[in-house]
């Protein structure tokens, strides 16, 4: 099963768009709702028995079962009975925000994820259609479930053979969009290595170095319009919340933010595919992200966007054939990539490596994506190439 995302910006009327933000508001109460009947299930289960009435008294029967995604739907088909704001939002539509809920529980108990918590206005922004009808897209236009067809900017056509499965609404600063979930029913294997093998380094002095010499400078997309988005923010907190001028100036905030997002995701996607156009197989390092993003230079490294850049590679690489894999990064900058001797810890100002068992001097990024692409080589099975 293949399966592909387009992206493309919705026209709506006036109506559907007062229809698209009714929709949000009925999602938002409904995960609200749901969220709350479950918090007071697992409020009222807290304490221990002997110390409930110290703490606090059991507001649910004992007897009462865990509620989950099922009972909620069950909940859900009288809800829709009793309430007309939700009965006129596609039953598809509730029944994905309670499986967004239920997603989040499941983080929360497999992956240490926090308690989800209650979503205001700003932070429900899409609901999803799951189940589309017959022949639902024509040139520059898709037909909505309860809505009908609304106008798109469609920007590419949509590849021969897939079939439309879902759709997902997205409202942003800059307006509603439709994200086109595309499956065909074929089997894709994985690209296999072959071709010529190169290893990149990513760093904050130069943002992406090749094991063939290469060096990409880093944008720095947040870091160079932090003055404006200071100054947007300070004329935003002298607003009286929730006027007029409040929402103007909180709309510049959202608008410049979504800019830097759109600048630092098309550099990311040029990258990629001048990376995977220069060989048949790309290695890069499993970095540990999470702890690079608490650092001492935690808003360069969330400014650089490590994280994504390397999904929107492996992406790339697997759209264009390359082989792609992550390897281990543990002292690859304190590897000789010629006679493989450790050369001891650099400071960060040292850029060059140098070498002083057998001389080979190179720029320090560089020194160490060509040991990342020697690791990577070894753990295809083929012969490393000593510089």
């Amino acid at each position: 099963m293949l399966t592909r995302t387009f992206e493309f910006k919705l026209k709506p009327t006036t109506e559907q768009a007062s229809l698209f933000e009714a929709w949000l508001i009925a999602c938002r109460q409904v995960y609200n709702y749901a969220l709350a009947e479950r918090k007071a299930w697992v409020n009222s289960r807290k304490c221990a028995v002997n110390a409930c009435s110290l703490s606090q008294e059991y507001i649910i029967p004992a007897d009462t079962k865990r509620p989950n995604f099922a009972s909620q739907c069950r909940s859900l088909t009288q809800a829709r009975k009793d309430f007309p704001e939700l009965g006129n939002v596609h039953v598809h539509v509730l029944q994905e925000t309670l499986k967004r809920l239920e997603i989040a529980f499941v983080a929360m108990w497999d992956r240490g994820h926090g308690f989800p918590r209650f979503k205001s206005t700003k932070r429900m922004r899409s609901f999803n259609f799951k189940q589309m009808g017959v022949n639902p897209l024509q040139e520059g236009k898709v037909k909505l479930p309860k809505i009908g067809w609304v106008k798109m900017r469609q920007s590419r056509p949509i590849p021969e053979g897939f079939e439309l499965k879902q759709v997902r609404i997205v409202r942003r600063v800059s307006g509603w969009y439709a994200m086109l979930v595309l499956k065909l029913e074929v089997d894709v294997p994985n690209p296999m290595p072959h071709g010529e093998p190169l290893g990149i380094d990513l760093g904050l002095e130069k943002f992406l170095a090749t094991s063939t010499g290469k060096l990409i400078a880093r944008p720095k997309f947040f870091v160079s319009l932090q003055s404006k988005l200071k100054s947007l923010q300070k004329k935003m907190s002298r607003k009286k919340k929730g006027s007029s001028n409040w929402k103007k100036a909180g709309f510049k905030v959202a608008k410049l933010h979504e800019h830097i997002s759109n600048t630092r995701k098309d550099f990311h996607y040029k990258t990629a595919g001048l990376i995977a156009s220069e060989a048949g197989m790309v290695f890069a390092e499993d970095l540990n992200l999470k702890a690079m993003s608490r650092g001492m230079l935690r808003k360069h490294t969330l400014d650089a966007g490590f994280g994504q850049f390397l999904n929107i590679l492996e992406f790339v690489c697997w759209k264009q054939g390359v082989y792609f894999n992550r390897v281990d990064p543990n002292l690859s900058s304190q590897t000789c990539p010629k006679c493989q001797t450790l050369t001891g810890k650099k400071e960060l100002s040292e850029r060059v490596h140098s070498c002083p068992t057998c001389g080979y001097t190179t720029d320090r990024d560089v020194a160490a994506a060509q040991v990342i692409e020697q690791r990577g080589v070894v753990a295809v099975g083929r012969t490393v190439q000593v510089c």
